[in-house]
């Protein structure tokens, strides 16, 4: 049975427009920050993160939302990330957002395993055993 990462965050006046609602805009900043969340929740960080293939960093290649309703000031966003897909090279996170039980968004970002080197080359390399051993947990059955 997979499980999923849970994030807690509070709307932030900056994020909402004049009426106090969040901007579109900031679901990605959401979704991010969660996807953060659980690389330092693994005891992993986006970047920099040295694993035995090198250096390695997290570059998206894609993102989407979905709204369902508003998110107004000071509501708490409850947001659960799930892999939707853990590929040799890239890894597909879904999350679903909730305001008091009621989903709000629905979202997909996709990164991929890129190494680092001298120069700042950035080459795909195959997602390290030691990383993919934290991620299992959290596919999608």
């Amino acid at each position: 049975m997979s499980q999923f990462f849970t994030h807690h965050r509070r709307v932030e006046f900056a994020e909402t427009d004049a009426a106090g609602i969040a901007h579109f805009s900031a679901f990605f900043l959401y979704m991010e920050q969660t996807e953060h969340a659980m690389w330092r929740h693994l005891g992993l960080s986006v970047f920099p993160m040295l694993t035995s293939v090198g250096e390695v960093s997290w570059p998206r290649v894609a993102a989407s939302c979905q709204y369902r309703g508003p998110v107004r000031f000071e509501q708490t966003l409850e947001i659960h990330l799930q892999i939707a897909r853990l590929g040799d090279k890239s890894i597909t996170f879904q999350y679903e957002m909730f305001v008091n039980a009621n989903k709000v968004a629905d979202g997909e970002t996709t990164t991929v395993c890129c190494r680092m080197s001298e120069g700042h080359k950035i080459e795909s390399v195959r997602i390290p055993d030691e990383v993919r051993a934290k991620l299992t947990p959290y596919v999608r059955a």
